[in-house]
């Protein structure tokens, strides 16, 4: 870039994610690049790019990047002279003022900064071995919070992820090992830990009974939304002005926030998985006036206000400590609080994993096969015992439940994507995943309002997510392996 007398802002040293969309926004630049593997090894190094409105690229930039990329294979000859990164007057290192305007920002969604700093709870960080732990600790001070307790052996970045595993907090407990350790030694009631690039967020609650509650994506949204919308009210008394609010959501992701908006009265919106759509979508909605207020997918990535436009585990970490302790001064539990949204909103039960497979045209053959299951272009009718009422396929376009039997979201043909409604009201999808070798499986009911027996609406939901993997992957045959974490 400074080779073409391109002005660069380049930061002097690891930052989240979220700061380079937002570095974008601020500066009015034409685009960010972030270089970053995010939860995967380093070997699955990659970079994300975000257009001037502050979100990643969608068709057609990404299609014409490409084709740029591809028409100039060979690097410029200037292009190697690194000496411009240290002397060229084009280059600057914006580091010190986002960091400022980032935590300055940080302002809008907060709203209990007297009862923060009062707040017994104590609180444990996790920064698994990347970039989040300078930040969070920065952003739990602008909340009024004494920083929180690093865990020590991953505070620093470290391409090795030396503790863990698998360096992704999505993973549940197994990972979490360190942080619940020390959040028991310490007492701390709670584990916040973003994933190495800082944009996703995990969170585990310690229950009386001492063991913990590792929420999943979705829970924790169910937990998030209620507060964007609890404190969004308390600052809008005028019931007229929730019509131009808006919560957004993948759509393999738990349609809580849809039941919110049915009882609340603002306006919900599904997009295509992945940020990049919901990030498009936020800055479509600012121009026309709407403001959202709360954005989430299922993998634990979580958007709070729209001072970004991708998801933001800096911001969603402060926030949680600030729900928690609000609840506190009211006797509750984060897991508490779920349950009496529940009770309100119904309860949203869901299951996601996924399998691997390291072959795409095994792959293929998978999802061919279910689009001519009996017969050339005819769908599974059902999975085990349990009987299809519709079928959404986003890679083709077709969706057997609207009139005309097209698909309302946008065709996505570079992905697979099917998902299957069941007779007794389950939903699951079946997709194939945009950075990694898995194939992913979504399932969940939603019981209406007032409907209590869950532990048969969970067994029911085991035995479709069971037969839907049995059935329509067939793991032994297509040798596939289960996730094992």
């Amino acid at each position: 870039m400074l080779c073409k007398d391109v002005p660069v802002y380049l930061f002097s040293t690891y930052v989240p994610t979220p700061f380079v969309p937002y570095a974008v926004m601020k500066y009015g630049a034409a685009a960010g690049v972030m270089i970053t593997a995010s939860h995967n090894r380093k070997e699955d190094n990659g970079y994300k790019v975000y257009w001037h409105n502050g979100a990643q690229i969608a068709s057609p930039h990404d299609k014409e990047i490409l084709h740029c990329i591809e028409e100039s294979a060979e690097p410029w000859a200037e292009s190697w002279n690194e000496d411009l990164v240290e002397s060229s007057l084009l280059k600057r290192d914006p580091l010190e003022d986002v960091c400022h305007w980032y935590m300055e920002e940080l302002n809008t969604l907060c709203f209990h900064r007297e009862l923060n700093a009062k707040s017994p709870l104590k609180f444990v960080h996790s920064s698994f071995h990347g970039v989040g732990h300078n930040y969070v600790q920065r952003a739990f001070q602008q909340f009024g919070f004494p920083p929180p307790i690093p865990v020590p052996e991953q505070k620093d970045p470290d391409p090795d992820f030396s503790t863990v595993s698998c360096p992704n907090p999505e993973e549940g407990e197994s990972v979490l090992e360190l942080s619940l350790r020390l959040a028991e030694r310490e007492e701390a009631r709670i584990v916040v830990a973003t994933d190495p690039d800082a944009d996703r967020l995990a969170v585990a609650e310690q229950n009386d009974n001492c063991g913990w509650k590792v929420f999943t994506g979705n829970e924790l949204a169910a937990l998030l939304g209620w507060w964007m919308l609890f404190n969004w009210k308390e600052a809008h008394p005028d019931p007229a002005d929730t019509e131009r609010v808006y919560m957004l959501a993948t759509t393999v992701s738990s349609k809580i926030l849809e039941a919110f908006a049915r009882i609340e009265g603002f306006q919900f919106e599904e997009t295509l998985p992945g940020f990049k759509w919901i990030g498009n979508r936020i800055h479509e909605l600012k121009k026309a006036g709407k403001e959202v207020i709360f954005s989430f997918e299922e993998s634990i990535g979580f958007l709070c206000g729209n001072m970004v436009l991708d998801k933001d585990g800096v911001s969603t970490a402060a926030v949680v400590a600030e729900m928690a302790s609000y609840l506190h001064t009211k006797n509750l539990s984060l897991n508490q609080q779920l349950c009496n949204i529940y009770e309100i909103y119904g309860y949203h039960i869901s299951r996601t994993s996924y399998v691997l497979c390291n072959d795409p045209p095994t792959i293929h053959r998978i999802f061919s096969r279910l689009r001519n299951f009996g017969g050339q272009g005819v769908y599974p009718t059902s999975c085990g015992d349990y009987c299809i009422t519709h079928i959404r396929d986003v890679t083709t376009g077709y969706d057997s439940s609207q009139p005309d039997k097209k698909c309302v979201l946008p065709l996505s043909k570079s992905s697979q994507m099917l998902t299957f409604t069941f007779q007794n009201g389950i939903v699951a999808t079946l997709r194939t995943s945009g950075t990694e070798p898995k194939i992913k499986y979504y399932t969940e009911f939603c019981a209406s309002p007032g409907e209590r027996d869950i532990s048969s609406l969970d067994e029911e939901l085991r035995k479709v997510a069971a037969a839907l993997v049995e059935e329509f992957l067939e793991p032994d045959k297509n040798d596939l392996l289960g996730r094992s974490v």
